[in-house]
């Protein structure tokens, strides 16, 4: 018979979910106000949708900072509140990548994608998300070694 797994490899799976958990739900508050900004500026206002998409990056990468400061990672803070953004954006930089990428080519070869960026742009976060997690957790918001000496930049 196993013995059974100890409390704190459960309760340190149980913080491993809660992380991912709450990294989805910032990251679904990021779709809605980057979806929301492409299709009212796109679709109502005429705006390019490349362009548009440049915007609204930077809109919903800042209200994913927001929130995964404070409730996805608030445990530790390595930088100040501006070092913090500044290398968040940085961070997220890389995901956008790989989201706005898939996002241009959706909008570039299919009309009706055109006509609805919003399918565009579910796409493109699904596949930055993976991305923006990693740095996120890695570097973002790692937790401070007690023993790693504070460089000048933290």
């Amino acid at each position: 018979m196993a013995s059974p797994e100890p409390s704190r490899t459960r309760r340190e799976r149980s913080a491993a979910a809660r992380v991912l958990l709450l990294f989805a739900v910032g990251g679904v508050i990021g779709f809605l106000i980057d979806a929301t900004i492409v299709q009212v500026l796109v679709k109502w206002a005429g705006w390019n949708p490349y362009l548009t998409r440049l915007l609204s990056f930077l809109v919903a990468a800042t209200g994913t900072w927001l929130f995964n400061r404070t409730y996805t990672f608030s445990a530790d803070r390595r930088y100040g509140v501006f070092g913090e953004w500044a290398r968040y954006l940085l961070a997220m930089s890389g995901g956008f990548a790989v989201n706005y990428g898939l996002y241009s080519l959706l909008v570039f070869h299919y009309a009706g994608i055109r006509a609805q960026p919003v399918i565009a742009v579910a796409a493109g976060s699904l596949a930055g998300m993976v991305v923006n997690f990693v740095s996120s957790r890695f570097w973002i918001f790692r937790k401070r070694s007690e023993t790693a000496e504070q460089s000048p930049l933290d």
